[in-house]
């Protein structure tokens, strides 16, 4: 993805902080507090919106939920479509047996990481429930699957990226809309490296 131009910037880094305060807000309302809430984020972008989520429930619950990360790397339906498939590693340092996850994305598009991400918490256990919460909902979705908590609703067309960049990885905080080249895979990138930004994509 070398090369292509911001069309629009949909969330500023105050839009997205805000957003995120405002998604915690509903989770501890829906749940009524934070006492049996666990945080999982899908990496490798997922996990960072967990991890500030977490620390807003703490200043407003005074409670330190545990936090977990999720790689889907070979839960994902194309796996077998990648020779090297992207390997990150989970870290889930908590039972899930019994507790309400609150699975935690970046980009909600076809839906297809969602379906991996629960596959793969439910082979760490039984949880009581399961809740999914985006920074961004861009519709276009492949499966029946919705979020229960959205920063954002971004209608977009299927030739755009809809990207979320971190300033860990990018030097900046934002969302951002870019036009896709002609039969370029559509998705939003999850990063690991500012060496891989312009390489990966995900749904």
């Amino acid at each position: 993805m070398t090369g292509l131009k911001t069309q629009s910037v949909v969330m500023d880094e105050d839009a997205i902080s805000r957003a995120l305060t405002r998604i915690t807000h509903e989770i501890l309302e829906s749940n009524k507090g934070a006492e049996n809430i666990a945080l999982v984020g899908i990496v490798t972008r997922g996990d960072l919106l967990a991890s500030e989520i977490a620390k807003k429930i703490e200043q407003i619950e005074g409670i330190a939920v545990p936090v977990g990360s999720l790689d889907i790397s070979f839960y994902r339906d194309d796996v077998a479509l990648h020779i090297n498939p992207e390997v990150h590693t989970t870290n889930i340092p908590f039972s899930v047996d019994g507790k309400t996850i609150i699975l935690v994305d970046d980009i909600l598009f076809t839906g297809r990481t969602i379906r991996a991400a629960l596959d793969a918490i439910m082979d760490y256990g039984r949880p009581s429930a399961i809740q999914l919460a985006v920074l961004i909902d861009r519709g276009h979705r492949e499966l029946p699957i919705r979020a229960d908590f959205v920063g954002k609703n971004v209608p977009s067309s299927t030739s755009e990226h809809v990207r979320f960049f971190a300033k860990e990885f990018d030097g900046r905080t934002a969302v951002e809309i870019l036009k896709a080249e002609p039969g370029e895979r559509i998705g939003a990138a999850p990063l690991n490296s500012k060496s891989k930004a312009k390489n990966e994509v995900k749904s």
